[in-house]
């Protein structure tokens, strides 16, 4: 179908040839925008009983169109976007070429497919992505109400033609002085070792490091445990992995692993040993990291991946919002229930709410749906 209709597929393998361009122009974006990243999470994070629903639509025979990777749960009662708690960043996978018009057809033909479902979650979306309106617009027209929510703060820093040197002096006073005294005392110290980052050969060995510092540190088992050594297996193998260590006596004591790709390093997991904590493992290795990405690889942006966790401000300057979208039907009783909920959230006056809930509920999809 093209045009007018979502072509569904249940296997990432099964999608016609032409979707490789999908993946690769997002792939351009962000390394987790590609069929790596999402083979990945298909194979180490989704939850039990997901299944991928893959729906695309194309403006054209000639044209590739808008890809939507999506996933079904609860034997295909929910409906939300194939992301994991590792994705900082989703959404649509469309053509170099695809214009406003497209992504609005497709929207118009991804939102007649998921009327099927009372609501649609995306999340880890970023706000400024200008196809995000156009797409939103088409699912209006087929009848679906868009609810926005803030999902997490993303943490970058923009590096471009920056040396090691120049992005230390930008860093507050204090982390400047423990980097000084802690990276010089590692360095010196024969009983330390740094790999910053692991070789190809160490690999197997790195990965088996890392889940020894993780699993003696301060942070929670992971929701999916085999994700992580997954995904650094594929992005070595694709040439993007940077995996650091260091070693204190012989023994792992910090590990991280970021992804670079596109002209920005990304890190996905930190982790230090909280026994070596006085010895400021975890900012000796991102130094050390951060040191090698910039003077060896030059890369254009530094992005600390999701949340807003205290120390990310220290080493990165700036805030982006990743937001999520709610899409429900209000022309059924779970989809109404959403709705009511979120207007609940942010509007006061009831007859305002009514309102609202009224003009929703008494508009039709666009002719031709």
């Amino acid at each position: 179908m093209t045009g007018t209709g979502a072509e569904v597929f249940d296997d990432i393998e099964a999608l016609p040839a032409g979707c490789e361009a999908l993946f690769a122009a997002g792939e351009r974006s962000s390394f987790q925008l590609g069929r790596l990243w999402f083979r990945t999470v298909l194979a180490e994070a989704m939850p039990p009983g997901a299944r991928p629903l893959f729906l695309l639509c194309r403006p054209a025979i000639d044209r590739t169109g808008v890809l939507l990777p999506l996933r079904t749960l609860e034997g295909g009662r929910r409906l939300e976007a194939l992301s994991s708690p590792y994705s900082c960043l989703y959404r649509p996978l469309a053509a170099a070429d695809a214009t406003a018009a497209d992504l609005q057809t497709a929207g118009r033909a991804f939102g007649r497919h998921c009327r099927r479902w009372s609501r649609l979650r995306l999340e880890a979306l970023d706000a400024g992505w200008a196809g995000l309106e156009p797409l939103l617009a088409g699912m209006r027209q087929a009848g679906l109400v868009a609810l926005r929510f803030d999902h997490f703060g993303n943490w970058h820093e923009e590096v471009a033609g920056h040396s090691w040197a120049d992005y230390l002096a930008a860093r507050p006073g204090a982390l400047r002085e423990t980097i000084r005294r802690r990276l010089g005392q590692a360095e010196r110290d024969p009983r330390c070792r740094l790999e910053a980052p692991v070789s190809e050969a160490g690999l197997a060995a790195g990965i088996a490091a890392y889940e020894e510092v993780y699993a003696r540190s301060w942070k929670e088992a992971e929701p999916f445990p085999r994700f992580s050594a997954a995904l650094m297996r594929t992005a070595a193998a694709a040439g993007v992995l940077r995996l650091g260590l260091l070693w204190l006596d012989g023994r792992p004591v910090a590990a991280q692993y970021w992804v670079v790709a596109g002209g920005t390093a990304t890190v996905l997991k930190l982790a230090h040993d909280e026994a070596a904590r006085a010895r400021s493992p975890g900012t000796v290795l991102t130094a050390a990291m951060i040191r090698h990405l910039l003077d060896r690889e030059r890369v254009a942006e530094l992005d600390f991946g999701r949340g807003d966790d205290a120390y990310k401000a220290l080493w990165a300057g700036r805030r982006r919002q990743r937001i999520g979208v709610l899409l429900v039907d209000p022309r059924r009783p779970a989809g109404l229930a959403a709705l009511l909920r979120h207007a609940l959230g942010r509007y006061a006056p009831g007859r305002h709410l009514l309102g609202r809930c009224r003009r929703m509920l008494s508009r039709r999809p666009a002719a031709g749906l």
